[in-house]
C-alpha cells in the first residue's frame, strides 16, 4: 500500500511538473495593442494546432521596446518601426507581421456610423485644443446639412507608449505644420487637451462613455466595440470609410526590399481608394537567441499566422503580407537570427 502511495505520488509529482515546464514552453511577447485582436486568435489558432501556447501581453508599443531590449519577453511587437541605426544599437532585427488602419471614432448623439467626415487637418485643430466644439465652422463646413450638438468636445487620447498613437501623430503631422511643431510625432507626445486611455482599449472604453468624445483607435476595435467611426480625407482628396481594401490600397506602394531594417511608414499614401492612418506592426527580435529553441518556436509561430492567418486576419479587418513579402521575411530569418554559436535558427 506505501509502494502504490509513493507511486502515486510520483505520478501525481511528474503531472505538475510536466504542467509547469508545458507553460514555462509558451512563447511570450508584449508591446502594441493595435495587433492584439489578431494576435490573439492567432495565438488560439496555433495552439489548437502544434499544442504550443503564446503569452502575448498588450501594454502599447513602448512597454514592447523596452521589454525586448531588456530580454525579458521572446519579441517585441510595435507599430513604430525602429531605424536600422536603433535596432543595430541593441543588436535587434525587427519585421512587419499585420497591416491596419488606425481610425477616428466619435460618440455624438444621432451621428451614425460612417457619416461624420474628418480631415487631417479638423482633426489636428482638435487634438490641439483649437477646435473645441462640434459645431465648429471647421466641421460644419465638411458636413453640410448633418445637425451638429453646441457641446464641448472632450478629446481622448492613449496614456502610455503607444504605436497608434505614432501613427495617429505621423499623420497629423504631415498634413498640419503646426501640429507637427506644437505636438511632434511620437509614440508618447505632450498633448495639449485631453484625457488618456491606456492602450486602445483603454481609448474605446472612454469613448463609449462620455457623451460628445472623439478618440482614435485601431479598426478591429471599432467592429469589435460597435463604436461610430467617421470618414476621412485621404491625399488624393478623397473621402473614404476605413476597412481592409483601404488599407491594402494604402500598402500597395510600400517598397520593403528598399526599406532600410523593414523601416517602412504607410500613413498618407497615395491612391483614389487608400485610408491614410493605415500602418504595419512590426516583431522585433535579438539577433543573437540565448534560448535558441524558443526564438525557433516564435518564427514557427509567425511562419504558420503568415501561411494560416490571412481568413483570420480579414475577418478582423486586418491586411495580411503579400507572399512575396512573407518569403523577404522568411530570408531575413535566415541570415540575422542565429543561436549562441553563430548558426541560424531558421
Amino acid at each position: 500500500m506505501q509502494f502504490n502511495r509513493i507511486v502515486k505520488s510520483l505520478v501525481i509529482a511528474a503531472g505538475v511538473a510536466f504542467s509547469f515546464s508545458a507553460q514555462a514552453a509558451d512563447m511570450t511577447g508584449a508591446g502594441a495593442t493595435f495587433p492584439y485582436p489578431i494576435y490573439a486568435k492567432w495565438a488560439e489558432a496555433y495552439k489548437k494546432a502544434t499544442g504550443n501556447g503564446l503569452n502575448y501581453q498588450s501594454i502599447g508599443s513602448g512597454g514592447g521596446i523596452k521589454q525586448i531590449k531588456a530580454k525579458t519577453v521572446d519579441f517585441g511587437a510595435s507599430d513604430m518601426p525602429l531605424k536600422l541605426e536603433d535596432l543595430d544599437a541593441e543588436g535587434l532585427t525587427q519585421f512587419p507581421a499585420i497591416i491596419g488602419g488606425v481610425v477616428p471614432v466619435v460618440n455624438i448623439e444621432g451621428v451614425a456610423p460612417g457619416k461624420m467626415k474628418m480631415t487631417g487637418d479638423v482633426l489636428a485643430g482638435i487634438y490641439m485644443g483649437k477646435i473645441t466644439k462640434w459645431n465648429a465652422p471647421e466641421i460644419a463646413a465638411i458636413n453640410p446639412g448633418m445637425k451638429l450638438p453646441a457641446e464641448e468636445i472632450t478629446v481622448v487620447h492613449r496614456s502610455d507608449g503607444s504605436g497608434t498613437t505614432f501613427l495617429w501623430t505621423d499623420f497629423l503631422s504631415k498634413v498640419n505644420a503646426e501640429f507637427k511643431t506644437a505636438v511632434g510625432s511620437s509614440t508618447a507626445v505632450k498633448w495639449p487637451v485631453g484625457l488618456g486611455g491606456k492602450g486602445n482599449e483603454g481609448v474605446a472604453a472612454s469613448v463609449k462613455q462620455i457623451k460628445n468624445s472623439i478618440g482614435y483607435v485601431e479598426y478591429a476595435f471599432v467592429k469589435r466595440n460597435k463604436m461610430t467611426h467617421t470618414q476621412l480625407k485621404n491625399l488624393d482628396g478623397q473621402f473614404v470609410e476605413p476597412d481592409d481594401e483601404n488599407f491594402k490600397s494604402a500598402a500597395a506602394s510600400a517598397d520593403w526590399a528598399k526599406a532600410p531594417g523593414m523601416y517602412l511608414v504607410l500613413t498618407n499614401q497615395p491612391g483614389k481608394a487608400t485610408w491614410p492612418i493605415t500602418g504595419a506592426s512590426f516583431i522585433l527580435m535579438h539577433k543573437v537567441q540565448a534560448d535558441a529553441e524558443k526564438g525557433k518556436e516564435v518564427l514557427k509561430f509567425f511562419d504558420w499566422a503568415f501561411k494560416n492567418g490571412g481568413a483570420m486576419a480579414t475577418e478582423l479587418e486586418y491586411v495580411s503580407l503579400p507572399a512575396p513579402v512573407t518569403k523577404m521575411i522568411g530570408e531575413g530569418w535566415k541570415a540575422k537570427i542565429k543561436d549562441a554559436s553563430g548558426k541560424a535558427i531558421w
